[in-house]
């Protein structure tokens, strides 16, 4: 493990801890904290209306504890008495604009948040969440409660954990008087997390409160009651009629907290994980041959994103979720992959391309974002062995160049990922290791400086080789900008512009032919005879082809037939 990674294993031995005093704490952070002023503003529009008003759930417990508040959340009693209390408060407060959601009766204002000044990391706005006191009901196949209006001691009850199930009174008379039915203050002190009623109802009543409890496990360095435990496990399967969408906005609080480890470990022991993310339990497991064994890579994974949580701690968690993503579904190819030698012993070979394939299809499952974030995850995935192979001295240029090219502005990142893939537990191996990326990505920076490779651009581009050549978009512009590449990659020419100019003028007739051919084979293509376009064109652009026109459409032929030939037997045709 690389040095720093403090956390990886940790058993939440060492929650955070209320403040000392938590009587007065709670009573300054209501009366002269930075909320102070708001606050008592919403007691005394409460009063004008004729409503009892609560703050609730998560903002009493950040308060307690003495951490950042990201919303404030406010109960009042009465049928409809969110809604009215959250626009009273909007009047008050100039007219700001109350968004209503009648279907749940909630309402919602934005204001600016108090005491912040626009510094990296500050929210600059602050929600304010109004509801009125209800109870709920559930059905067993559904996660959708049946609501009802209710008093605070109903609101309270249906709550997910005891920690946030206590409510402070905002009125001015009742300023800072602390309701906590189910003991959460003790709860909070001893640093664990139960739930208010017996938990084996909290989780069917909602099973995503399985997640939340790794979530809060993790992000406060909680312990999971053992009643608690025991109940994920019985209902781990109960998370399947949970949307996507709820158990990953979960993941991703997870994943971004400092020691994201400890999440998944109880996502994996209480057999949540293998309904979540079955790509990452499929890692687990030792397999000993011929008194040959490989590393237990689901533990690694999770020592990996320790390590990378670590590595990137002057940065957030939010700005390197998709790093983190990285680390954790790096290694999903090996399963697939795995094979013994009983010369080579264990080996994974290529799991670093059938991963990076994977990656796709985990995203769309998990409702994450397409796009960018897909390809930057999986170009990571791919290469993060990349660098293990320049360790030598005798590598050259070229595969310093192409490492450049392909990572582009994601080098860094990637080098954070190969560090972070240091788990030795033998400190000399360790620094062994660290000390050959330090030359890695000193060779790097060196041919960087000679041959501006990153965000590589070609110094001759498509428009300019169509007007030189008087042609429009074709399968021969590619051939060319593909031989300029190459031979700037090579090192056969610098990267200017008239070496590359000069180079296209050289090789123009021999593209113009290979694009015309490849136009004219692929046209007569039928059927299961197009799945060998691909092998075709990496012939026609990069291959040796025969000059001769005859033998280079046999050549093309022996292809197509062999592609076609092989996927009619993989398919049983």
């Amino acid at each position: 493990m690389i040095p720093g990674a403090t956390c990886y294993g940790f058993t939440t031995d060492n929650p955070l801890k209320p403040r000392q005093n938590i009587a007065s704490g709670l009573d300054e952070a209501l009366r002269t904290g930075r909320f102070a002023s708001l606050l008592r503003t919403v007691g005394r529009v409460a009063d004008r209306e004729g409503l009892d008003v609560w703050l609730v759930g998560g903002a009493v417990r950040d308060m307690l504890l003495d951490r950042s508040v990201p919303e404030l959340d406010f109960v009042s009693v009465g049928p409809g008495s969110g809604i009215r209390l959250a626009k009273a408060l909007a009047k008050e407060l100039g007219g700001r604009t109350v968004h209503v959601y009648k279907t749940y009766g909630t309402a919602a204002i934005r204001v600016p948040r108090p005491g912040a000044h626009g510094k990296s990391g500050d929210r600059k706005t602050l929600s304010l969440e109004f509801v009125g006191a209800r109870k709920e009901s559930y059905r067993r196949e559904s996660r959708k409660p049946v609501v009802e209006d209710g008093s605070l001691a109903d609101d309270l009850h249906r709550r997910d954990f005891t920690i946030n199930a206590m409510a402070v009174s905002v009125n001015p008379d009742r300023l800072g008087v602390l309701e906590d039915p189910f003991d959460g203050l003790a709860d909070l002190s001893k640093g664990v997390l139960r739930t208010p009623l017996d938990p084996g109802i909290t989780f069917e009543d909602d099973p995503l409160r399985m997640i939340r409890a790794a979530r809060f496990a993790t992000r406060l360095r909680f312990r999971i009651d053992e009643q608690a435990l025991d109940a994920m496990k019985r209902q781990a399967g109960r998370i399947a009629i949970v949307s996507r969408e709820r158990i990953t906005d979960e993941l991703q609080k997870i994943i971004c907290a400092a020691c994201p480890s400890v999440g998944f470990r109880i996502l994996f022991n209480t057999d949540l994980l293998k309904h979540i993310l079955p790509e990452l339990t499929a890692l687990q497991g030792v397999e000993t041959v011929d008194g040959h064994r490989h590393k237990d890579n689901f533990f690694h994974t999770l020592e990996v994103l320790d390590n990378l949580s670590a590595m990137t701690a002057n940065r957030s968690g939010e700005e390197t979720c998709y790093l983190r993503w990285a680390a954790l579904l790096h290694d999903i190819g090996k399963p697939r992959t795995k094979r013994f030698s009983r010369t080579s012993g264990w080996t994974f070979h290529g799991h670093e391309e059938v991963g990076a394939r994977k990656i796709p299809s985990v995203f769309k499952k998990l409702r994450l974002p397409s796009g960018e974030p897909v390809k930057y995850v999986q170009k990571l995935i791919r290469l993060h062995h990349r660098p293990v192979s320049l360790v030598d001295e005798e590598v050259t240029d070229s595969a310093v160049r192409r490492l450049l090219f392909e990572a582009g502005d994601d080098i860094d990142d990637l080098m954070t990922l190969v560090r972070a893939d240091i788990t030795s537990k033998n400190p000399q191996r360790v620094r062994r290791y660290l000390a050959a990326f330090d030359h890695v990505e000193d060779k790097m920076q060196k041919v960087e400086e000679k041959d501006r490779l990153r965000n590589f651009r070609p110094p001759v581009d498509g428009r300019e080789i169509m007007e030189t050549l008087g042609i429009g978009e074709s399968v021969a512009v590619g051939i060319i900008k593909e031989t300029i590449r190459e031979a700037i990659l090579e090192g056969d020419i610098p990267n200017e512009h008239d070496a590359a100019f000069q180079l296209m003028m050289e090789t123009k007739d021999d593209a113009l032919w290979r694009g015309a051919l490849f136009e004219e084979f692929i046209a007569q293509l039928e059927g299961r005879e197009n799945a060998a376009i691909g092998a075709i064109k990496e012939v026609v652009f990069s291959g040796d082809l025969p000059q001769d026109r005859d033998a280079a459409w046999q050549y093309l032929t022996d292809i197509k037939n062999s592609v076609t030939e092989r996927r009619r037997e993989e398919n049983g045709a």
